[in-house]
């Protein structure tokens, strides 16, 4: 273990108001009378916007970089848990023994400032306190992010594989979404998992041809049924022994799939709307949940859009396995595969060697272009 060291951390500036409102001078010189009412100086103190820093002893900061806070500002007699669920500031944490407690997160940690939506997600592995609060938390050795309005959400940190579910019909599936799924797991190192639900409703010849697509990249994909259990077993064979985050759109059938391979677990499940085919979102929170293959499930809320979080255009060639060994020959070693002259991408497109709406991905992606719920 490293040893501990100081360090200057920023806090968020939002408990500081200002010491005087509006413009003094002009106030003064409309009405000199009032100027008894004001204060004639103005003190900078140790509480203002100008010093929202403080000392604290960090820990393991170096490895773990913005994923996870091992900041301790105080010492103390502490036990290490996992995070099952967090619900605003309050968190479910497992402890060592089985036991699950409800934690609050130290102030401390709630006002770092960081690029983070929250500081907390589900699989987080942290140190809590005698009082129940939350003092620090381990650096991840994975994590599965996106944008949300310029801040980073993270929606599971610690697992071993994402499984990507999306449905054959109601609601139809979204190859775009899939596509930006497995971009962002790729990027944070983690074993994409294709899982198409609801094949019962069209049937898995239609689904080929696309199927066909991500299974010639390396990527298990499975078709399967949480109604008639077709690919159940498969699916369960790849979750042996492995911690499984499970992601899609709302309605795809995730927490219906989980109940299918666990019958134990018991999840609450809710029809797709019948006015739009979308889901109800029955799913609230990401939740950390054994299962009876000797592994995890990370139950998530449904998501109906995925932009990955600080995804460089030059790189995101490089996440399409298929686009990355055509990339190596075109002519300009910084080609966007988009307007160039001798790209061998477009050259692959034009004589069908290379999915033509994959291309369409990997440039929508590498152009920034945020992604709309209906080009999913």
């Amino acid at each position: 273990m490293t040893k501990p060291h100081k360090l200057r951390v920023e806090f968020r500036k939002n408990r500081s108001t200002r010491r005087r409102t509006g413009d003094l001078t002009r106030s003064v010189g409309g009405d000199p009378d009032t100027a008894v009412d004001h204060a004639s100086s103005e003190r900078i103190s140790g509480k203002g916007d100008l010093t929202r820093k403080r000392t604290v002893m960090a820990h393991g900061l170096a490895e773990a970089g913005t994923d996870g806070m091992s900041v301790e500002p105080a010492a103390g007699t502490a036990w290490r848990g996992q995070v099952l669920h967090v619900h605003g500031l309050e968190s479910v944490v497992r402890a060592a023994d089985g036991q699950e407690f409800r934690c609050t997160m130290r102030r401390i940690l709630r006002t770092v400032a960081t690029d983070q939506r929250h500081p907390l997600a589900a699989g987080d592995w942290v140190r809590v306190g005698d009082e129940g609060a939350i003092q620090s938390i381990e650096p991840r050795r994975s994590s599965l992010s996106r944008d949300s309005r310029g801040r980073r959400h993270v929606i599971v940190a610690n697992v071993d594989q994402v499984m990507i579910v999306g449905s054959a019909a109601q609601p139809g599936l979204k190859p775009g979404l899939v596509d930006r799924l497995i971009v962002a797991a790729e990027a944070s190192g983690i074993r994409p998992l294709v899982c198409i639900n609801k094949v019962d409703l069209t049937g898995a010849a239609a689904l080929v041809p696309l199927a066909g697509v991500f299974a010639r990249m390396g990527y298990p994909v499975i078709l399967c049924s949480a109604a008639t259990g077709m690919g159940i077993g498969r699916l369960a064979a790849e979750l042996t022994g492995r911690v499984t985050a499970v992601v899609g759109q709302s309605g795809v059938g995730k927490s219906s799939l989980i109940n299918a391979l666990d019958p134990g677990l018991r999840l609450h499940v809710a029809e797709v709307s019948r006015d739009n085919e979308k889901g109800r979102h029955t799913t609230t929170t990401a939740r950390l949940l054994p299962h009876r293959f000797g592994g995890y499930f990370v139950d998530t809320p449904g998501v109906r859009q995925f932009q990955p979080w600080q995804l460089v255009p030059a790189e995101v060639p490089s996440a399409f396995r298929d686009l990355r060994p055509i990339a190596n020959l075109c002519r300009f070693p910084d080609c966007t595969h988009d307007h160039e002259a001798g790209c061998a991408v477009k050259d692959a497109v034009a004589d069908g060697l290379l999915d033509t709406r994959r291309w369409e991905s990997c440039r929508q992606l590498a152009g920034g272009n945020e992604p709309r719920e209906e080009d999913e």
